[in-house]
């Protein structure tokens, strides 16, 4: 076990790139040690290693898990409390997107993004509430404004954000007496990797990842009494249709 500057650390699925590894950096700077998850055992243990490299002192593990085993999840966050000795943090950003007219939409795309974007959701939050409890822990749920505005070609993605911030809520309400706090995210248009984007200059006006991370660790420092535990994000100045 290793001890940290500030002793909290945080446990972020989807953090290879995008959100979850801005706001990784952001928690880092602010003396976290974090571990950081992604499917790829090769894109997220370099991930990890630019964090070490980004901040003198810094303590980051990469560690390739998906969210739809529940069990590889849950060892992983043993074997993060196990090298930190303890689970401050949790942010819940692991997400994919398929979009198609449901007349169109595969069975198969309709399963990934629930089990994904809902399933996944649940698992994490299952397997980190034990060791959040005994530090009154806090946890994000990354949704979207896509969980409250439905449009074309968004069934199964915004089956699974409606879904997700319904159970955000409930979470809010059965862990508030564990001493956890609950906030969800749910922003509008980021400039990320996210279905097959590629961000570039054009996305200047949107949303960036580091926008979300620092909405985390303005979160983090709100006075224990209070909680925002719904916060939606949206681009200041979108372009006119």
């Amino acid at each position: 076990m290793t001890q940290t500057s500030s002793g909290r650390s945080a446990f972020i699925t989807g953090a290879s790139k995008g959100i979850g590894l801005a706001v990784a950096r952001a928690l880092v700077r602010e003396g976290y040690a974090v571990t950081i998850t992604s499917r790829h055992q090769d894109e997220v243990e370099a991930a990890a290693g630019g964090l070490v490299n980004e901040q003198e002192g810094a303590q980051a593990r990469g560690v390739a898990c998906d969210v739809r085993d529940a069990a590889s999840l849950q060892q992983a966050v043993d074997d993060h409390v196990q090298a930190f000795g303890g689970l401050d943090v949790l942010f819940v950003n692991a997400g994919v997107g398929h979009f198609a007219n449901v007349a169109e939409l595969s069975i198969e795309d309709w399963d990934t993004m629930i089990e994904t974007n809902l399933s996944g959701a649940f698992y994490t939050v299952k397997a980190g509430i034990e060791a959040l409890s005994k530090r009154g822990g806090y946890i994000f749920t990354l949704s979207s404004l896509a969980g409250k505005n439905p449009f074309p070609g968004g069934g199964a993605y915004n089956a699974s954000k409606f879904g997700l911030n319904g159970l955000s809520e409930v979470l809010n309400l059965d862990l508030r007496d564990r001493g956890i706090k609950v906030t969800q995210i749910m922003p509008g248009s980021v400039s990320t990797y996210f279905g097959g984007h590629t961000p570039s200059e054009a996305d200047a006006w949107k949303i960036q990842p580091e926008d979300i991370a620092q909405l985390t660790v303005d979160l983090l420092n709100m006075p224990e009494r209070t909680l925002p535990s719904r916060i939606e994000v949206r681009p200041s100045r979108p372009p006119r249709k």
